[in-house]
């Protein structure tokens, strides 16, 4: 694609400038394998998929770990209603999730770690907590001391309790010394899947498999996090509020990608909500390039409304681009401008703008660097 004459370019995520040495370590909150996937899911793995697909572009050798959460009591109740084992049912659903991200053209991750894989980090995770004074045991379950994380996240108490309650955790549970507590190891009992460990028979927390896995493939911290902008809170916070307490290293995550959640009609979509769109469905009826682009032309963090008439609109959009792409151009500095915006903040809407405009091979290598082809 000519990227060889390219110079080096600054890469800026979140409005701040993010220098590359070395690889670039990108981990991604992964999904929960219990659920066909959803747009809401689909468009943080696109958006992710982009930025990494940039980063190549400018040669700063991204390596991704994209986790597996098979390992949590929504799957495990889930796979108890189905009358399936946890993990036979996750692999089903996991298998179903990939070639999902295969069909839209999402690249596998360098490493795809799964939370049952990782039991032994965890509990060197929760030592290293308890050595450092940053947890306690109670009956078989080890807390992390989280008094301070919601005023370190900007959270009001009230919002983070509340916040807390919707993804399972339990702020009255009187074993713990304060609400914002939350377990780094559960004692396991009846069905639950359980593990060995110095505590007893029990199983990860949530937010602790996460960060046993970035610290396992990464070391003490990570340059960009991912995941969705519903995770900020608790489950991003509690992770970097761990990682730095066990290793005394800050930041956990130079920088965060946190991207925005799909609605319809102002309501998320959720299985709860029972307004899912299927990428599954949508596939059936549209070129994948065209539901990437969809994703991808807009502000990466910011909510928005998904409608038919927009991947109708964004079809007739990828077929501009493949229409300007025929031209008989090859401006090196249009080209260089179309890397420039995806390295700032991964500006696509930026970029298109400037290969519609130029067509020939800047418009050639959107489409390229982006698999819009």
């Amino acid at each position: 694609m000519g990227h060889d004459v390219l110079p080096p370019a600054p890469l800026r995520l979140g409005g701040q400038a993010l220098p590359i040495v070395g690889p670039a370590r990108v981990y991604v909150c992964g999904v929960t394998p219990y659920d066909v996937t959803h747009l809401g899911h689909a468009a943080t793995f696109v958006w992710v998929d982009a930025l990494v697909r940039t980063l190549r572009a400018a040669h700063l050798q991204p390596v991704v770990t994209r986790n597996v959460t098979d390992v949590d009591d929504v799957l495990t109740e889930a796979a108890r209603r189905a009358g399936s084992p946890y993990d036979e049912y996750a692999a089903v659903h996991q298998y179903a999730f990939e070639h999902d991200m295969s069909e839209l053209g999402v690249r596998r991750p360098e490493h795809e770690p799964r939370a049952h894989r990782h039991i032994g980090d965890v509990i060197r995770l929760a030592q290293a907590l308890l050595e450092r004074g940053a947890a306690y045991e109670r009956g078989g379950n080890v807390y992390f001391r989280g008094a301070d994380v919601p005023a370190r996240a900007g959270v009001d108490a009230g919002v983070a309790r509340a916040r807390l309650v919707e993804f399972g955790e339990d702020p009255d549970d009187a074993a713990k010394e304060n609400p914002f507590d939350v377990p780094v190891w559960r004692r396991s009992q009846g069905g639950d899947p359980a593990w060995p460990s110095p505590w007893g028979e029990g199983r990860p927390g949530w937010h602790a498999e996460c960060t046993a896995m970035v610290l396992s493939h990464y070391g003490s911290s990570v340059d960009i996090h991912a995941g969705g902008a519903d995770l900020a809170f608790p489950h991003h916070a509690y992770e970097a509020a761990q990682a730095e307490a066990a290793t005394g290293v800050a930041p956990f995550a130079r920088a965060w990608m946190r991207v925005g959640t799909v609605r319809i009609g102002g309501e998320k979509m959720a299985k709860s909500t029972g307004n899912l769109v299927l990428v599954a469905d949508l596939l059936k009826e549209h070129r994948a390039s065209a539901l990437r682009l969809m994703i991808l032309n807009r502000n990466w963090s910011g909510e928005w409304d998904y409608s038919p008439a927009e991947l109708v609109a964004a079809e007739g959009q990828l077929d501009a681009l493949h229409a300007a792409a025929g031209r008989l151009d090859d401006s090196e500095s249009a080209e260089r401008e179309v890397i420039a915006r995806l390295l700032d903040d991964v500006d696509v809407p930026g970029a298109l703008a400037v290969a519609l405009e130029s067509g020939g091979r800047p418009a050639r290598v959107l489409a390229q660097v982006l698999a819009l082809s």
